[in-house]
């Protein structure tokens, strides 16, 4: 891990527990300047910060931008998930859908994918589709559960219908 990263870690973990406020978006704001504009990273900081505050509107061009530029699986994935979840609060469900079904078909054995099988989950909840979003929600625990696999595998697939 690099000092950037490890000055970054330590304003998030400051916050730990707390009120994300605009102080904590400056210190990330700050750090992330010395990478400049067109960097991945910072970019998806930034978006984190505000996402964290409750500024989505303000979290989803920064979170694009850091996806368009590139960034690596991990913070990829997390920044899939964390936009899907600003779109869908800013009520662009279908928007949600489309990134977090298209996240999951190209990294299908992601190790965010629980965490992308529940905001997948709560899209299809926000969308009018609570059952399928249930059945979704019923697959991705069924890896966890030491029995019923096949039974809890065939009721959450009754209950979605074909789409889960």
């Amino acid at each position: 891990m690099n000092d950037w990263q490890e000055r970054i870690d330590a304003v998030w973990e400051a916050a730990a527990g707390g009120l994300v406020d605009d102080e904590v978006i400056a210190r990330i704001d700050a750090i992330a300047a010395e990478r400049g504009v067109d960097d991945a990273e910072a970019a998806f900081e930034r978006a984190g910060a505000r996402d964290s505050a409750g500024r989505p509107g303000e979290a989803v061009p920064l979170y694009r931008r850091a996806l368009g530029l590139g960034l690596d699986d991990d913070r990829r994935a997390q920044a899939t998930i964390q936009l899907a979840s600003s779109l869908r609060n800013l009520g662009d469900v279908r928007g949600a859908l489309e990134l977090i079904e298209a996240e999951h078909a190209a990294h299908p054995d992601s190790p965010y994918r629980d965490a992308i099988a529940a905001m997948h989950a709560l899209a299809l909840a926000s969308s009018g589709q609570p059952e399928r979003g249930l059945g979704v929600a019923i697959l991705a625990l069924v890896p966890h559960m030491p029995r019923y696999h096949r039974s809890m595998t065939a009721y959450a697939r009754e209950i979605a219908g074909s789409g889960a």
